[in-house]
Protein backbone atom coordinates (compact mmCIF):
# COMPACT_ATOMS: atom_id res chain seq x y z
CA UNK A 1 0.00 0.00 0.00
CA UNK A 2 2.82 2.58 0.57
CA UNK A 3 4.65 1.67 -2.84
CA UNK A 4 1.08 2.50 -4.09
CA UNK A 5 0.76 5.78 -2.74
CA UNK A 6 4.24 6.39 -3.48
CA UNK A 7 3.48 5.75 -7.20
CA UNK A 8 0.62 8.07 -7.79
CA UNK A 9 2.55 10.98 -5.82
CA UNK A 10 4.77 10.64 -8.42
CA UNK A 11 2.61 10.30 -10.81
CA UNK A 12 0.31 13.37 -10.01
CA UNK A 13 2.49 16.10 -11.66
CA UNK A 14 1.98 14.23 -14.94
CA UNK A 15 -1.75 14.67 -14.89
CA UNK A 16 -1.20 18.32 -13.78
CA UNK A 17 0.94 19.09 -16.89
CA UNK A 18 -2.41 17.54 -19.07
CA UNK A 19 -4.69 19.85 -17.46
CA UNK A 20 -2.25 22.84 -18.20
CA UNK A 21 -2.17 21.77 -22.12
CA UNK A 22 -5.57 21.75 -22.17
CA UNK A 23 -6.17 25.57 -20.80
CA UNK A 24 -3.32 26.30 -22.62
CA UNK A 25 -5.28 25.00 -25.96
CA UNK A 26 -9.06 26.06 -24.89
CA UNK A 27 -8.27 29.65 -23.18
CA UNK A 28 -4.60 30.70 -24.76
CA UNK A 29 -5.39 29.07 -28.05
CA UNK A 30 -2.04 27.24 -27.99
CA UNK A 31 -1.05 25.52 -31.01
CA UNK A 32 -0.42 21.45 -30.95
CA UNK A 33 0.93 21.08 -34.41
CA UNK A 34 4.01 24.08 -33.21
CA UNK A 35 5.19 22.20 -30.46
CA UNK A 36 4.79 18.51 -31.74
CA UNK A 37 7.44 19.33 -34.21
CA UNK A 38 9.70 20.81 -32.17
CA UNK A 39 9.35 17.28 -29.84
CA UNK A 40 10.18 15.42 -32.53
CA UNK A 41 12.80 17.05 -34.68
CA UNK A 42 14.61 18.88 -31.84
CA UNK A 43 13.77 17.71 -28.48
CA UNK A 44 13.66 13.72 -29.16
CA UNK A 45 16.96 13.27 -30.60
CA UNK A 46 18.72 15.45 -27.95
CA UNK A 47 16.77 13.32 -25.39
CA UNK A 48 17.87 9.91 -27.40
CA UNK A 49 21.21 10.87 -27.36
CA UNK A 50 22.01 11.93 -23.97
CA UNK A 51 20.07 8.66 -22.91
CA UNK A 52 22.22 6.22 -25.18
CA UNK A 53 25.42 8.37 -24.13
CA UNK A 54 25.05 7.78 -20.88
CA UNK A 55 24.37 3.80 -21.12
CA UNK A 56 26.62 1.26 -20.51
CA UNK A 57 27.34 -0.73 -23.60
CA UNK A 58 27.76 -4.35 -24.55
CA UNK A 59 27.03 -6.69 -26.92
CA UNK A 60 23.59 -7.83 -25.14
CA UNK A 61 22.72 -4.29 -23.79
CA UNK A 62 22.82 -3.15 -27.36
CA UNK A 63 20.59 -5.88 -28.71
CA UNK A 64 18.27 -4.55 -26.02
CA UNK A 65 16.35 -1.88 -28.15
CA UNK A 66 16.00 -3.74 -31.04
CA UNK A 67 14.82 -6.72 -28.98
CA UNK A 68 12.38 -4.29 -27.71
CA UNK A 69 11.88 -2.73 -31.75
CA UNK A 70 10.67 -6.27 -32.65
CA UNK A 71 8.12 -6.90 -30.06
CA UNK A 72 6.64 -3.62 -30.60
CA UNK A 73 6.62 -3.96 -34.86
CA UNK A 74 4.91 -7.69 -34.14
CA UNK A 75 2.01 -5.68 -31.97
CA UNK A 76 1.91 -3.18 -34.58
CA UNK A 77 1.61 -5.40 -37.41
CA UNK A 78 -0.99 -7.65 -35.89
CA UNK A 79 -3.01 -5.28 -34.52
CA UNK A 80 -2.86 -3.23 -38.03
CA UNK A 81 -4.66 -5.66 -39.48
CA UNK A 82 -7.54 -5.92 -37.04
CA UNK A 83 -8.20 -2.09 -37.09
CA UNK A 84 -8.20 -2.09 -40.90
CA UNK A 85 -10.85 -4.53 -40.44
CA UNK A 86 -12.86 -3.57 -37.32
CA UNK A 87 -12.26 0.46 -36.80
CA UNK A 88 -13.11 1.27 -40.14
CA UNK A 89 -11.84 5.29 -40.52
CA UNK A 90 -8.47 6.72 -41.00
CA UNK A 91 -7.75 6.57 -37.30
CA UNK A 92 -6.90 2.84 -37.59
CA UNK A 93 -3.63 3.31 -38.84
CA UNK A 94 -2.57 5.14 -35.74
CA UNK A 95 -3.70 2.00 -33.89
CA UNK A 96 -0.07 0.14 -34.37
CA UNK A 97 1.54 3.27 -32.36
CA UNK A 98 -1.00 3.46 -29.59
CA UNK A 99 -0.94 -0.24 -29.10
CA UNK A 100 2.84 -1.03 -29.48
CA UNK A 101 4.44 2.02 -27.76
CA UNK A 102 3.49 3.34 -24.21
CA UNK A 103 4.16 6.54 -22.36
CA UNK A 104 7.64 4.76 -21.71
CA UNK A 105 9.56 8.50 -20.86
CA UNK A 106 6.92 10.56 -19.13
CA UNK A 107 5.74 7.83 -17.15
CA UNK A 108 8.17 4.88 -17.01
CA UNK A 109 11.16 6.59 -15.93
CA UNK A 110 10.00 8.23 -12.51
CA UNK A 111 8.34 4.69 -12.26
CA UNK A 112 11.87 2.59 -13.14
CA UNK A 113 13.77 5.16 -10.49
CA UNK A 114 11.07 3.93 -7.77
CA UNK A 115 11.35 0.44 -8.54
CA UNK A 116 15.07 -0.18 -9.63
CA UNK A 117 17.04 2.61 -8.54
CA UNK A 118 19.76 4.78 -10.44
CA UNK A 119 21.59 1.51 -11.61
CA UNK A 120 18.04 -0.19 -12.90
CA UNK A 121 17.24 3.06 -14.35
CA UNK A 122 19.98 3.08 -16.75
CA UNK A 123 19.12 -0.21 -18.04
CA UNK A 124 15.48 0.61 -18.51
CA UNK A 125 16.45 3.34 -20.54
CA UNK A 126 17.90 1.14 -23.40
CA UNK A 127 15.30 -0.86 -23.23
CA UNK A 128 12.97 2.15 -23.53
CA UNK A 129 14.92 3.54 -26.64
CA UNK A 130 13.60 0.13 -28.49
CA UNK A 131 9.89 1.84 -28.68
CA UNK A 132 11.44 5.58 -29.83
CA UNK A 133 13.05 3.81 -32.34
CA UNK A 134 9.97 1.75 -33.44
CA UNK A 135 7.98 5.21 -33.18
CA UNK A 136 10.59 6.90 -35.12
CA UNK A 137 10.46 3.83 -37.94
CA UNK A 138 7.96 1.17 -38.13
CA UNK A 139 5.78 2.76 -36.33
CA UNK A 140 5.53 6.51 -38.11
CA UNK A 141 5.51 4.43 -41.44
CA UNK A 142 2.31 2.42 -40.52
CA UNK A 143 0.67 5.89 -39.30
CA UNK A 144 1.74 7.63 -42.57
CA UNK A 145 0.30 5.31 -44.69
CA UNK A 146 -3.23 6.48 -43.70
CA UNK A 147 -2.41 9.56 -45.63
CA UNK A 148 0.57 9.58 -47.63
CA UNK A 149 1.76 6.89 -50.25
CA UNK A 150 4.66 4.50 -49.72
CA UNK A 151 7.53 7.06 -51.30
CA UNK A 152 6.29 10.09 -49.44
CA UNK A 153 5.93 7.92 -46.03
CA UNK A 154 9.80 6.27 -46.14
CA UNK A 155 10.67 10.00 -47.00
CA UNK A 156 9.15 11.05 -43.70
CA UNK A 157 10.83 8.57 -42.02
CA UNK A 158 14.45 9.28 -42.85
CA UNK A 159 14.02 12.43 -42.28
CA UNK A 160 13.40 11.92 -38.16
CA UNK A 161 16.54 12.51 -36.70
CA UNK A 162 15.92 10.72 -33.38
CA UNK A 163 16.93 7.70 -35.72
CA UNK A 164 20.51 8.54 -36.15
CA UNK A 165 20.96 10.40 -32.94
CA UNK A 166 20.99 7.03 -31.94
CA UNK A 167 23.76 5.42 -33.79
CA UNK A 168 25.79 8.69 -33.81
CA UNK A 169 25.89 7.94 -29.70
CA UNK A 170 26.13 4.18 -29.60
CA UNK A 171 29.26 4.91 -32.30
CA UNK A 172 30.70 7.60 -29.94
CA UNK A 173 29.74 5.79 -26.79
CA UNK A 174 31.57 2.34 -27.77
CA UNK A 175 34.66 4.53 -28.91
CA UNK A 176 34.86 5.64 -25.37
CA UNK A 177 33.43 9.36 -25.72
CA UNK A 178 31.64 11.60 -23.39
CA UNK A 179 29.23 14.50 -23.80
CA UNK A 180 31.19 17.99 -22.73
CA UNK A 181 30.22 18.74 -19.45
CA UNK A 182 29.44 22.34 -20.71
CA UNK A 183 26.64 21.34 -22.61
CA UNK A 184 24.84 18.78 -19.87
CA UNK A 185 22.97 21.27 -18.80
CA UNK A 186 21.47 21.59 -22.49
CA UNK A 187 20.63 17.93 -22.34
CA UNK A 188 18.87 17.73 -18.52
CA UNK A 189 17.07 21.10 -20.13
CA UNK A 190 15.61 18.93 -22.68
CA UNK A 191 14.78 15.95 -20.78
CA UNK A 192 12.72 18.28 -18.84
CA UNK A 193 10.90 19.89 -21.96
CA UNK A 194 10.09 16.32 -23.49
CA UNK A 195 8.05 15.15 -20.11
CA UNK A 196 6.27 18.99 -20.08
CA UNK A 197 5.51 19.61 -23.38
CA UNK A 198 4.85 16.05 -24.34
CA UNK A 199 2.12 15.54 -21.16
CA UNK A 200 0.94 19.13 -22.36
CA UNK A 201 0.29 18.34 -26.14
CA UNK A 202 -2.17 15.18 -24.68
CA UNK A 203 -4.45 18.46 -22.80
CA UNK A 204 -4.15 20.65 -25.94
CA UNK A 205 -5.34 17.82 -28.49
CA UNK A 206 -8.43 17.81 -26.02
CA UNK A 207 -11.26 20.58 -26.99
CA UNK A 208 -13.71 18.97 -24.78
CA UNK A 209 -13.33 16.12 -21.92
CA UNK A 210 -16.91 14.96 -22.98
CA UNK A 211 -17.16 11.99 -25.58
CA UNK A 212 -13.61 11.06 -25.22
CA UNK A 213 -13.16 7.51 -26.47
CA UNK A 214 -14.69 8.98 -29.88
CA UNK A 215 -15.04 5.78 -32.01
CA UNK A 216 -15.80 3.63 -28.99
CA UNK A 217 -13.88 0.83 -31.72
CA UNK A 218 -10.68 2.41 -31.68
CA UNK A 219 -10.61 2.98 -28.01
CA UNK A 220 -11.65 -0.56 -27.10
CA UNK A 221 -8.91 -1.90 -29.53
CA UNK A 222 -6.27 0.39 -28.18
CA UNK A 223 -6.74 -0.73 -24.57
CA UNK A 224 -6.75 -4.46 -25.81
CA UNK A 225 -3.64 -4.01 -26.86
CA UNK A 226 -1.60 -1.76 -24.56
CA UNK A 227 -3.02 -3.72 -21.31
CA UNK A 228 -3.57 -7.04 -22.45
CA UNK A 229 -1.46 -8.01 -25.77
CA UNK A 230 1.65 -5.87 -24.49
CA UNK A 231 1.50 -7.58 -21.51
CA UNK A 232 1.28 -10.70 -22.17
CA UNK A 233 3.68 -10.65 -24.72
CA UNK A 234 5.91 -9.20 -22.00
CA UNK A 235 5.22 -12.09 -19.66
CA UNK A 236 5.86 -14.90 -22.37
CA UNK A 237 9.39 -13.81 -23.21
CA UNK A 238 10.06 -13.61 -19.27
CA UNK A 239 8.78 -17.11 -19.13
CA UNK A 240 10.94 -18.23 -21.87
CA UNK A 241 14.22 -16.96 -21.15
CA UNK A 242 13.88 -17.34 -17.99
CA UNK A 243 12.99 -20.66 -17.81
CA UNK A 244 14.96 -21.91 -20.94
CA UNK A 245 17.00 -19.47 -23.27
CA UNK A 246 18.91 -17.68 -20.06
CA UNK A 247 20.34 -15.18 -22.06
CA UNK A 248 19.07 -12.26 -19.45
CA UNK A 249 18.25 -11.55 -15.98
CA UNK A 250 15.62 -10.24 -14.19
CA UNK A 251 16.46 -6.83 -13.65
CA UNK A 252 15.87 -6.75 -18.66
CA UNK A 253 12.63 -9.02 -17.59
CA UNK A 254 11.07 -6.36 -15.16
CA UNK A 255 12.34 -3.80 -17.58
CA UNK A 256 10.60 -4.89 -20.69
CA UNK A 257 7.41 -5.24 -18.56
CA UNK A 258 7.59 -2.27 -17.21
CA UNK A 259 7.62 -0.88 -20.52
CA UNK A 260 4.34 -3.19 -21.75
CA UNK A 261 2.16 -1.77 -18.64
CA UNK A 262 2.43 2.30 -19.39
CA UNK A 263 -0.06 3.95 -20.81
CA UNK A 264 -0.39 5.08 -24.48
CA UNK A 265 2.49 7.35 -25.76
CA UNK A 266 2.05 10.89 -26.03
CA UNK A 267 4.42 10.90 -28.64
CA UNK A 268 1.19 8.75 -30.51
CA UNK A 269 -0.41 12.00 -30.41
CA UNK A 270 2.43 14.08 -31.72
CA UNK A 271 2.55 12.01 -34.17
CA UNK A 272 -1.16 12.25 -35.13
CA UNK A 273 -0.82 15.82 -34.84
CA UNK A 274 1.81 16.19 -37.27
CA UNK A 275 0.07 13.88 -40.18
CA UNK A 276 -3.39 15.34 -38.92
CA UNK A 277 -4.60 11.72 -38.81
CA UNK A 278 -7.37 11.59 -36.00
CA UNK A 279 -5.33 14.04 -33.24
CA UNK A 280 -8.42 14.44 -31.01
CA UNK A 281 -9.12 10.55 -31.13
CA UNK A 282 -5.71 9.41 -30.09
CA UNK A 283 -5.48 12.17 -27.32
CA UNK A 284 -8.91 11.02 -25.87
CA UNK A 285 -7.69 7.49 -25.73
CA UNK A 286 -4.23 8.44 -24.27
CA UNK A 287 -5.79 10.47 -21.10
CA UNK A 288 -8.45 7.82 -20.95
CA UNK A 289 -5.46 5.35 -20.71
CA UNK A 290 -3.84 7.60 -18.58
CA UNK A 291 -6.28 7.64 -16.05
CA UNK A 292 -6.83 3.79 -16.55
CA UNK A 293 -3.26 3.60 -15.26
CA UNK A 294 -3.48 5.38 -11.79
CA UNK A 295 -5.56 1.84 -10.78
CA UNK A 296 -3.53 -0.58 -13.53
CA UNK A 297 0.16 0.29 -12.90
CA UNK A 298 0.28 -0.41 -9.18
CA UNK A 299 -1.95 -3.52 -9.08
CA UNK A 300 0.69 -5.04 -11.98
CA UNK A 301 3.56 -3.65 -10.23
CA UNK A 302 2.19 -5.40 -6.99
CA UNK A 303 1.42 -8.64 -8.92
CA UNK A 304 4.61 -9.04 -11.15
CA UNK A 305 7.38 -7.37 -9.00
CA UNK A 306 5.65 -8.48 -5.53
CA UNK A 307 6.11 -4.42 -4.64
Amino acid sequence: MTAALALLFKLAPLYLMVVLGWIAGRYLEASGRHIAGIMMYIVLPSVVFAGVMSAPLSAEIIALPFLVMGFCSLLGLAHLVIAQRWVRDDSANMIPLTVATGNTGYFGVPLALLLFGEEGLALYIVCMLGTTLYESSVGFYLAARGRYGVRDCLLKVVRLPALYAFFLAVVLNLAGGEIPSVLMPLFDNARGAYIFFGMMIIGMSIVSFRGLAGNVRFTLLAFAGKFVAWPLLAGAFWLIDGQLLHIYDTAVYQAIFLISITPIAANSVVIATLLETAPRQVAGTALLSTLFALLYIPLMISWAFGA
